[in-house]
């Protein structure tokens, strides 16, 4: 296991980054929960290391084991959390009829993302009409900023400094994702999306499910959201990639506009 760079910055961050890698992973699981061991390979943490970990975040609520399974569960602390922080970051209530919008006019699935660290989190998903699906996305599933068309879009509007950040803490980027999330290739698709308003993802993910992604902005300028599409491939050629950008881009204006009449 190898500690990033700022993990070893401030004293105590190794240990609280690894706690939150693993309640990232239990609440990323749901209702199914993980096992110890699963946790403990998917966090690249020893078993003991793991196990230590989850003991304190049982004592303080954040997680649950389950007695039958012995699986690991979000704790009824983080509900609580979650419901205090979500009067600040939670936008579904005024997104969920924008997605909605966007999943009947391109009869494509439709996503609303947020940023959290140098990740995105899927909070809604809306079903578009067409019957054949790409099902890389549902609520809850992460993908590190620039891999997915949603944190592509995000990273492409953060200031450089931050992306010049960015690829310094996550040079793994491509032996996990592939020789397509290397810096030099992933920087010109961030140049492509600045150009074009919305990201693309040509099938980097799951080849013949392709992505577009549009960035939400707080009222500070900040991209903190996302509006995605994901689809299969003949539905995302040449003819109809503008009109759906097009349309992707009006309802992410349209929420962002909403956000910015609300105090977030």
């Amino acid at each position: 296991m190898v500690d990033t760079p700022r993990e070893r910055s401030v004293p105590g961050a190794q240990s609280v980054a690894r706690a939150a890698r693993l309640l990232r992973l239990v609440t990323g699981a749901g209702d199914e929960g993980l096992t110890a061991a699963d946790l403990a390979r998917h966090a690249d943490l020893t078993r003991p290391t793991a196990h230590r970990l989850l003991a304190a975040l049982r004592q303080e609520g954040l997680v649950d084991q389950d007695e039958k399974s012995g699986r690991w569960m979000p704790g009824p602390e983080l509900y609580l959390m979650g419901t205090a922080a979500a009067s600040r970051y939670d936008i579904t209530g005024i997104a969920r009829d924008i997605v909605r919008s966007l999943a009947v006019r391109t009869e494509e699935s439709a996503f609303l993302s947020v940023r959290r660290g140098d990740e995105t989190v899927c909070l809604l998903r809306e079903e578009g009409s067409f019957p054949i699906r790409s099902f890389v996305l549902s609520e809850g599933v992460r993908f590190p900023l620039g891999v997915a068309s949603a944190g592509l879009a995000i990273l492409a509007f953060l200031p450089p400094h931050d992306v010049d950040a960015y690829f310094e803490r996550h040079p793994e980027l491509p032996a996990k994702w592939g020789a397509a999330h290397g810096e030099k290739r992933l920087r010109t698709r961030l140049r492509e999306t600045q150009e074009r308003g919305y990201a693309l993802n040509p099938g980097l993910i799951v080849e013949g499910s392709f992505g577009l992604g549009a960035a939400v902005f707080t009222r500070a300028g900040e991209p903190q959201w996302a509006l995605s599409l994901t689809g299969v491939q003949f539905r995302f050629g040449p003819d109809r990639l503008a009109d759906l950008g097009r349309t992707l881009l009006a309802h992410a204006h349209q929420l962002t506009t909403r956000v910015a009449a609300t105090a977030r």
